[in-house]
This record gives structure tokens, sequence and C-alpha cells, in this order.
């Protein structure tokens, strides 16, 4: 017995077995369209206790996307919406997938918005690492950082979370950044 994902104007409810019940809130909002359907699929597999299995699954129908053979017919505004459901379905029967994941291209395909899945992976990914607690924090500078610069770095930022959070770091050089500070 599955689930069926209706999103509605607000995205705030969420229909499930023909009865409207408030959704799960996820522990940050992510804005946009793909927001949208990420934060009603979090609240889909919040209810069914799937969070984890559901994140697995993600990185599947990631996978799936990035199939040139299926994204030039999944990913082309030219094919019909239910052949591309029909092809997606295929390949999410092949990869075993729940039924959460299911229903969340078949709403994406009903809607039209299946170009958007890669935008709700994404979305849900970041819904994922806040609720188990990582704080991710890009740093970007004109040169990369020594040791202990970064360690220091790290001991800073680390002064801001909360009781329970883990820094994520993530750091970029990017040689143009020096020229957009002196600017």
């Amino acid at each position: 017995m599955g689930i069926s994902l209706t999103l509605c104007n607000s995205s705030t409810w969420f229909i499930a077995r023909g009865c409207v019940h408030s959704l799960f809130k996820p522990p940050i909002d992510v804005y946009g369209v793909g927001g949208r359907y990420a934060t009603a699929l979090f609240s889909a597999a919040s209810k069914q206790k799937k969070l984890e299995q559901v994140e697995k699954e993600m990185v599947t129908l990631s996978a799936l996307v990035k199939d040139p053979k299926l994204s030039s017919i999944v990913m082309n505004p030219h094919v019909k919406r239910s052949l591309k459901l029909k092809f997606f379905g295929d390949a999410m029967t092949k990869a075993n997938l729940s039924p959460i994941t299911v229903n969340l291209i078949t709403v994406l395909a009903d809607n039209g918005r299946l170009t958007l899945t890669t935008d709700v992976i994404s979305a849900f990914a970041k819904m994922m690492s806040a609720h188990r607690g990582e704080v991710i924090c890009t740093v970007t500078t004109a040169q990369p950082l020594d040791e202990v610069s970064l360690a220091d770095l790290k001991v800073a930022l680390k002064g801001f979370l909360a009781k329970g959070e883990t820094l994520i770091l993530e750091t970029k050089v990017s040689p143009d950044f020096w020229y957009m500070v002196v600017a």
C-alpha cells in the first residue's frame, strides 16, 4: 500500500491515502520549486520512518537521471509525460526503489517537472545533512590555506555551532577572488 504524494499551492499539505495531513517540518527550509517537492518528500519519509532509505534512494535516482540513455528521453521536453514516466518507471522498478520515491517521480511527471529531479535531490540532501546536525560551510580564498590557518579557521567556525552540530568545511581556491577583494 503506497502513499500518494500531492502538493498543494503553498506546499504545506500533502494527501496520503485520501486524508489530508500537515507536513513534518524539515530541519531547514529549502526554497524554490525543488525545495517544495523535497519538503513533501521529507515529510512523507519522516511519517513512514524511512528517511535514511529514501536518502540512499536519492543517490540511486541521481545516477538514473545522469544516465545518458534515460535522460535523453526523460529530460526531453518534446517527449510526452506518459512516455517519460513509463521509461523512468521501468528504470525505477529495476532499481527496486520504494513507493515513496516512485510516487515522487510520478508527481513530478504528472506536473511536468521531471527536469527538476536533480534540484529535488539536492534540496533533500541539504535537509538530510541538517537532520544529522551537519553544518556545511564553504570558504573561498585567493590562495590555498596553510595547515595553521585552516586549523584556526576550524576552531573559529566551531565556536558558532550549537550543541550536537558538526562542521563540514569545504575550501575552495579562486585566484580571481583576490581581484574582487582588491577592486
